[in-house]
């Protein structure tokens, strides 16, 4: 039981109590006028009834604002769990197209990296041939040079010659 709903039963005990206590002087009656005429009327009654009818007045006013407010939240909360949707499913989107971009990303760059992969071995293939052509050359030029000198070298120890 909330604070509110403890002090409005302690509020209605008090004033039963009190209607109780008083009963004899609530129920006396007494000449009322009423603008146009007088009534002889217990006035104890009429304005117990009078307090009753306006606190039964005041809990379905406040009745009708505590639905109103559940109304309204159940109306906010669906509309939060439809944007929460939409954000969610916008937001899986965004995933996919970055995931789909990397992707592409990933594989130009493969391919990329493909076609300097064959780049390469196919220079380090010509500079292997170019070089056994400079290493053949080289050698030849050096075998020339020996022969040379050995003739040379012949041409000196053989005086005939």
């Amino acid at each position: 039981m909330t604070m509110r709903t403890g002090l409005l039963l302690l509020m209605i005990a008090i004033v039963g109590l009190f209607a109780a206590v008083n009963w004899s002087a609530f129920t006396a009656i007494t000449p009322l006028w009423l603008i146009f005429t007088t009534v002889q009327a217990p006035l104890g009654l009429i304005m117990l009834g009078v307090a009753g009818l306006a606190m039964l007045l005041a809990l379905a006013f406040a009745a009708h604002l505590k639905t109103a407010m559940l109304i309204e939240s159940r109306h906010h909360a669906r509309e939060m769990q439809a944007q929460r949707k939409l954000a969610d499913s916008t937001e899986a989107s965004r995933v996919t197209e970055l995931q789909q971009a990397l992707e592409t990303g990933l594989r130009s760059q493969a391919e990329q990296l493909a076609v300097a992969r064959t780049e390469l071995i196919a220079r380090m293939a010509q500079a292997e041939v170019a070089m056994q052509h400079q290493v053949e050359t080289s050698g030849n030029t050096l075998a020339a040079y020996i022969g040379e000198l050995e003739d040379r070298l012949q041409r000196r120890a053989d005086p005939r010659g």
